[in-house]
């Protein structure tokens, strides 16, 4: 029993080893220069964040002829174990730097070549090549001597140099060989020691004897982090710049003005920052080790779709070989053919001719029949000779071959061929769809029109997502609804929540995948159910000016003479007649929205609702000259203004004439149209496309809104104890169009009098 507990326990130790072993392993990577692919060395940060061995540094800048402040460009801090054999081992195997990247090391005018000087008006500027991002980083006037050490990554290289070597002896670097154990470390000589080396260089009575000695290390450091500008340690941090200053930085000229805060502040933030990017990390394993599986398993499809794609690839294009190959045969058939039937006609062309020889057949037995000296037999023999003879005597006076040797007329034009060809390309995802936010909007139901941007692949069929975003927050990401396989550039969505915004985007498809999204689009739908309706003009004067199109959803008002005559009595202080038209339906409860759009041209438009008895009582019969005292927007006729109770008026409209929309200085009341205590101080405003009109039965209001935007502009009170009618009224010219509804597609366009109809 003793036994396996302990085999279980020297697995497990087993298994740590392997695994610290293998992080090490993995951590070796962060820790190699990336010019000499060893151990950082007094790594120095660049401006890029990227770390580089100060020897590799100076060597590259040495390379380009830039010798820095001390001289040599490969030169280390001297120490008793700064010898040429151990000064830098690393350079014979450095790897150089490109020559197309060294060209780009300074720029141009700025930097310092062999045998130039530098110019007074030309401060210097050193750029070095960073071999980690491939790009060139500034460095200043001071060049190297102006970055900072990565003191920490020295500290974390140390660390692991100590953890792979198990514990083992750091040797002395001033024994002769072989070099005995190290027991002392010193920073000022930046060397270590055995007893017997410490004492031969640290005798008593010298300064050297006051060295404080150390633990024996492989790297030696300042005790901080000292501004390798002033050499003084750094005490705060630029969070402008993001570099480290110490006091003597603060108070310079260049960091005016700049957040400086202290290094602790800065230490702690980062601190923390890190820790718990990290915690999450560390965390988040099993997320990571699925995400990674993941990755690998798509690794493993795209070597198999990959392979696939070319498997396909080449079968087409053996298709499109074996196309040509049978085309390539029929034609050569056909040319055959042709060929043989011209050889045959010229070879009985050639027999023909060859029989007119002298000495051939037909010349020959002609000769003789001509011998024949009985008639009756002559003639018997001669008949048909004579038409032979004839044909033949024809042929040879309009010779001419029977048949062409060229053969023109099988050429081919491979032009087209050739450029399709040649375009032959991977078939490309359609690019992301653009909305036409002029046809799209929201009534009843949304219409929803794109296009596809100009040289785009085509698309077979469209994907549409669409969400509310003002609906109650959800856990997790925010979720679409949506509509697969869409034909056409055009899509209705039914039964949308009134008073919301929905958020749209549209993507196509075709044989190479889905595109992008468009850009979303935003729409409000109407803040009531619709209501739809029809225009009655059975009720108000003068209906014979009133004229409504055949599907009743647009009026215009054609006054004529009556307007002219109404116009010749204004000098007696009479007005212009009111024409007036409602809807075929009336409201009796809860709420209704619908919209129209007012002729900007109109003279005098009034758009609104009124109790349906109140607006037949009102209007039937009415005359053509009106009192002034009379108002359909006052709610009450001429004696009303005694009245001492307040009542919501009967009607409520507003109020359109060329090209505006008068409001009133109050916002919940019918003011701007008429008032009780003389005109209200109104106000215009431009006039919309499209004017919405939302009652609330219950509440007795009515609301006119910006059917665009719906944005609101004026809200009335309304007296709602019986059905409200819609209603319209016009004094002088003036058109109407009520808004069509989404899913109605009128066969042919409706026009009154130029006023054409929404689409």
């Amino acid at each position: 029993m003793a036994e396996g507990e302990d085999m279980q326990t020297f697995t497990s130790i087993m298994d740590a080893l392997v695994r610290i072993s293998t992080s090490m392993k993995n951590m070796e990577k962060e820790l190699l220069c990336p010019v000499c692919q060893e151990m950082y060395k007094q790594p120095l940060v660049l401006p890029c964040a990227h770390n580089v061995c100060q020897a590799c540094a100076r060597e590259l800048l040495g390379q380009q002829g830039y010798i820095g402040p001390g001289g040599d460009p490969s030169s280390e801090p001297t120490s008793p174990a700064s010898t040429p054999s151990t000064r830098s081992p690393r350079l014979s195997r450095r790897t150089l730097p490109k020559p197309d990247r060294l060209d780009r090391l300074l720029k141009s005018g700025f930097g310092t070549y062999p045998g130039r000087k530098r110019g007074a008006l030309h401060p210097q500027v050193i750029m070095f090549p960073c071999p980690a991002c491939q790009g060139d980083v500034e460095l200043g006037e001071r060049g190297l001597a102006g970055l900072f050490r990565n003191l920490t990554l020295e500290r974390v290289v140390e660390r692991y140099r100590q953890s792979v070597s198990a514990g083992g002896a750091i040797p002395c670097q001033l024994c002769k060989p072989p070099p005995l154990d190290a027991t002392k470390g010193c920073t000022e000589c930046r060397a270590t020691f055995c007893n017997e080396c410490f004492k031969l260089f640290h005798p008593w009575g010298t300064q050297k004897a006051q060295h404080e000695p150390t633990l024996p290390t492989l790297s030696f450091r300042p005790k901080g982090l000292m501004c390798p500008d002033h050499k003084e340690e750094v005490t705060h941090y630029c969070k402008t710049c993001q570099r480290l200053v110490c006091q003597l930085c603060r108070v310079r000229r260049t960091h005016g003005g700049h957040k400086i805060t202290p290094v602790l502040s800065a230490y702690q933030a980062l601190k923390d920052k890190l820790t718990k990017s990290l915690t999450y990390i560390l965390g988040n394993q099993d997320t990571v080790q699925t995400q990674i599986c993941e990755l690998e398993e798509t690794v493993r499809h795209t070597e198999v779709s990959g392979q696939q794609a070319k498997e396909e690839v080449s079968q087409l294009v053996r298709g499109l070989g074996a196309v040509l190959d049978e085309k390539r045969a029929s034609l050569l058939q056909a040319i055959e053919e042709c060929q043989q039937e011209r050889l045959a006609r010229l070879s009985a062309q050639i027999q023909e001719h060859r029989s007119l020889l002298d000495g051939s057949g037909l010349v020959g037995y002609a000769q003789e029949v001509l011998k024949e000296t009985d008639q009756p037999c002559f003639v018997q023999a001669a008949k048909q000779l004579h038409n032979r003879i004839a044909r033949a005597t024809e042929a040879l006076q309009t010779f001419r071959p029977a048949a062409g040797s060229s053969f023109r007329h099988c050429q081919l034009d491979v032009g087209r061929e050739m450029k399709l060809l040649t375009e032959l390309n991977f078939l490309q995802v359609p690019e992301a769809p653009v909305i036409d936010t002029q046809r799209t909007f929201a009534y009843d139901q949304i219409f929803l029109c794109w296009r596809l941007p100009p040289h785009s692949p085509p698309a077979w069929h469209y994907t549409i997502e669409f969400r509310r975003t003002d609906a109650p927050a959800q856990p997790g990401p925010a979720r679409w609804q949506r509509r697969e396989e869409v034909r056409g550039t055009s899509a209705l969505l039914e039964n949308p929540d009134t008073g919301s915004v929905y958020v749209l985007r549209v993507r196509g498809c075709n044989k190479a995948g889905y595109g992008e999204y468009s850009e979303d689009v935003h729409l409000h739908t109407p803040p009531a159910p619709v209501l739809h309706f029809f225009l009655d003009g059975r009720w108000g004067a003068s209906r014979e000016r009133l004229a409504i199109s055949k599907d009743q959803r647009a009026v215009r008002s054609v006054p004529g003479l009556p307007l002219l005559l109404a116009a010749e009595r204004l000098l007696t202080g009479c007005h212009l007649s009111v024409d007036v038209v409602l809807g075929d339906v009336a409201v009796t409860q809860g709420r209704s929205y619908w919209a129209c759009a007012v002729d900007p041209a109109s003279y005098l438009v009034k758009v609104g609702v009124g109790l349906e008895s109140k607006l037949q009582e009102s209007f039937q019969g009415a005359p053509d000259v009106i009192s002034p005292r009379y108002d359909p927007d006052s709610g009450h006729d001429s004696g009303a203004e005694d009245a001492t109770v307040e009542a919501s008026p009967p009607f409520a409209f507003l109020t359109i004439g060329m090209g505006k929309i008068l409001l009133g200085s109050g916002a919940s009341s019918n003011a701007g149209l008429t008032g009780r205590d003389g005109p209200a101080v109104s106000c215009t405003v431009p006039l919309p496309p499209r004017l919405g009109i939302c009652l609330d039965y219950e509440r007795g209001r009515v609301s006119f809104l910006d059917a665009v935007s719906f944005r609101g502009l004026l809200e009335c009170p309304l007296d709602c104890s019986g059905p409200v009618c819609p209603a319209f009224c016009f004094i002088g010219g003036g058109a109407v169009q009520l808004q069509e509804p989404v899913g109605t597609k009128p066969e042919r366009k409706v026009t009154i009098g130029g006023f054409a109809k929404l689409d």
